[in-house]
This record gives structure tokens, C-alpha cells and sequence, in this order.
């Protein structure tokens, strides 16, 4: 169709008179004259929208899916990382507060000793035959070989190689590791030394066993054992808690006695620990040992009397009294002949 004069004044007039049946019809509300107009429209022309809108709407919805794919997508990445963050958070926290608690209880026993120490985190265990850690401090915090580490319950072991940043300590469970040792409450000496990896593990096995100097000396299940200290206190400081005697195997050949020791000190979960870099004025011997465990009560049974049966009464039945009216037995008198 060409776009003549005619065709747009005849397209402005239906124009107008749309505008004006709108204007009415809006103005008469339900009173409108044009109500029945109205319903007529509605009635041809609702049907048509209505299938039109069955068709269209899906693809709008299609549509409007795949345009916010992207948003949606951001979004859910976005949650995911947050809730990760938050969960680390949670577990950094977590792990702060334990070990905050160690280093306190770690804090704690170096004042008892008197010792002046360095906090350290184990940040490795040792790939080789030698049973080690490696420390997260190093020269520049003061620490040197031969210096003695130890946890907040016992030791740990001593410092073979160091770093700038970093040090490396030989466990006192590898089996060459030998420790001047001293039963608690005794001047009874020995050498503690460890039995390597095999040690930990099921069977009841310690990793630590212990010989006294004097085969004939008394020493007993229960006792405890604390570092004796080495000459100019290195290696080894004095009075660092080191186990419990587990077992004691009989002497052989006239040989002294051998006893399992079972560390105060996991080995297997070591985390906060300290390098002592300054041994205490005087020996603390046993004061930094914990204390002795009480032994539990046990409940004494207390008898309870029981009635005593008369000869002729039947057991359990009380004693029978005596009527004033029964005759009392009389007892004969000896006579003297003359």
C-alpha cells in the first residue's frame, strides 16, 4: 500500500475515534455505554490472546533462562566461595583456640622448670630412617643445635640441624637416641633410649625403654622418669618430664633390668613445642613432673550383726523370756560330811 494523504488522514481519524471510545469507556466504568462492546471484543478476541500467550510465554521464559544463565551462575560461584571462606574460618579458628591452649599449657610447664623457651610449630615430620621433625624457627630466633625440645607434657627430643628459619629435631624415640635419665623420688640414674618407628603401634608397645646403672637398684611399675641433665646442660636440661614405667622384664644372665616407658609426650600428633634455649639456675627435679593421679575410693562392705539363736530356738527367732512364775533352776550346794 503507497503511503498517500488519504491513507493517513483516514489512519489519524481511526486514531481519534480509538482514543475516544477508550476515553468513554474508562470514564463509564461499569456503567459504560460501550459495556457490551466490550464483552464482544472480549469474546472474539480472548481465545486468540490466549493462544498467543500459551506460544509466546515459553519462549520468553526460555529466553529470559538463558539471558540470566550467566547472573545465576556468578551468583552460585559467588555463594560457594563465601560459604568456603566461612568454613575455613571456622576451622582456622578452631585450630587457633587448640593451639592457644597448648601454648598456654606449654607456657605453663617451662615457668614450673624455669625454663626460657621459644614457641615453634612442627611443620614436617622426617621421610627417612631417622625418626625427626622439622621446627618453624631457626637461628634467627635464637635456636642452635644440641638444645633441648620439649611439648607442653614431656620431651620431645633435640635439635640436630638449623636453619635461618627453620630447625630440624631428632625424636627421643629414634633409635639412636640416648637420654640421661633419673626415677622420680629416687637417685636411681639410667639411659633412656629410644626403639625407632616400630615402637608406636598396637601390642601395647612404648617407644622408649629404660636401663638402670644399678641392676640391684629398686625401681617399680608406676614410676616416673625425668631428664638427668647433660654436662653444660646440652643436650638436655634437667627436669623435663619424659613417661611413666608401663612394664619391667626380668634381669637375664645377671644382666640389670629393662623397662618400657610409656612417653608422657604423643609423638604422633606433636604440634606446638618449645626449644629451651636457656636451661633453668637450678635443678627443678621432679616439681615439673604432673600430678600424681589419685587413687580411685573403693566401697568397704560393713557387716551387720545378726540375732544370736539360744540353744532350743529356732534360728532367726528372738530370745525367749523367762515367766517370774516359771521355777528358777537351783544349783546344789555340796555338803560337808563330818
Amino acid at each position: 500500500m503507497k503511503d498517500t494523504r488519504r491513507t493517513r488522514v483516514v489512519f489519524g481519524v481511526l486514531l481519534a475515534v480509538a482514543l475516544t471510545l477508550i476515553t468513554v469507556d474508562y470514564r463509564g466504568g461499569d456503567d459504560s455505554p460501550l459495556r457490551g462492546l466490550r464483552g464482544l471484543g472480549a469474546t472474539i478476541f480472548g481465545p486468540v490472546e490466549r493462544v498467543s500467550a500459551a506460544v509466546v510465554r515459553p519462549i520468553g521464559n526460555t529466553f529470559d533462562a538463558v539471558t540470566d544463565a550467566p547472573d545465576q551462575r556468578r551468583r552460585a560461584d559467588r555463594l560457594e566461595r563465601e560459604n568456603q571462606r566461612l568454613r575455613e574460618q571456622l576451622r582456622a579458628r578452631g585450630l587457633d583456640q587448640a593451639r592457644s591452649a597448648q601454648l598456654d599449657r606449654l607456657l605453663g610447664t617451662a615457668g614450673i622448670g624455669g625454663y626460657k623457651i621459644v614457641a615453634a610449630q612442627v611443620i614436617s615430620a622426617g621421610q627417612g630412617f631417622e625418626d625427626t621433625v622439622t621446627l618453624d624457627v631457626g637461628s634467627r630466633s635464637g635456636v642452635k643445635p644440641d638444645m633441648t625440645v620439649m611439648s607442653a607434657d614431656g620431651l620431645v627430643g633435640r635439635v640436630t640441624r638449623v636453619g635461618p628459619a627453620t630447625a630440624t629435631v631428632l625424636l627421643a624415640t629414634d633409635v639412636t637416641s640416648s637420654v640421661g635419665s633419673r626415677l622420680e623420688d629416687s637417685k636411681e640414674i639410667g639411659i633412656l633410649q629410644g626403639t625407632g618407628r616400630r615402637g608406636f603401634g598396637g601390642g601395647g608397645a612404648t617407644p622408649l625403654k629404660f636401663q638402670l646403672l644399678n641392676a640391684h637398684a629398686p625401681m617399680k611399675v608406676g614410676q616416673r622418669l625425668v631428664t638427668l641433665g647433660s654436662q653444660g646442660e646440652r643436650p638436655y636440661v634437667p627436669g623435663v618430664p619424659i613417661g611413666t614405667v608401663e612394664r619391667i622384664d626380668a634381669p637375664a644372665g645377671g644382666l640389670t633390668r629393662m623397662a618400657y616407658i610409656r612417653p608422657f609426650t604423643r609423638f604422633t600428633t606433636l604440634d606446638v613445642v618449645a626449644v629451651v634455649v636457656a636451661p633453668p639456675k637450678a635443678d627443678p627435679r621432679d616439681a615439673v613432673l604432673p600430678p600424681k593421679p589419685r587413687p580411685s575410693p573403693t566401697a568397704t562392705p560393713t557387716p551387720t550383726a545378726k540375732p544370736t539363736d539360744g540353744p532350743g530356738d529356732e534360728p532367726g527367732d528372738r530370745p525367749r523370756e523367762r515367766s517370774s512364775r516359771e521355777p528358777r533352776p537351783t544349783t546344789a550346794q555340796p555338803t560337808s560330811g563330818e
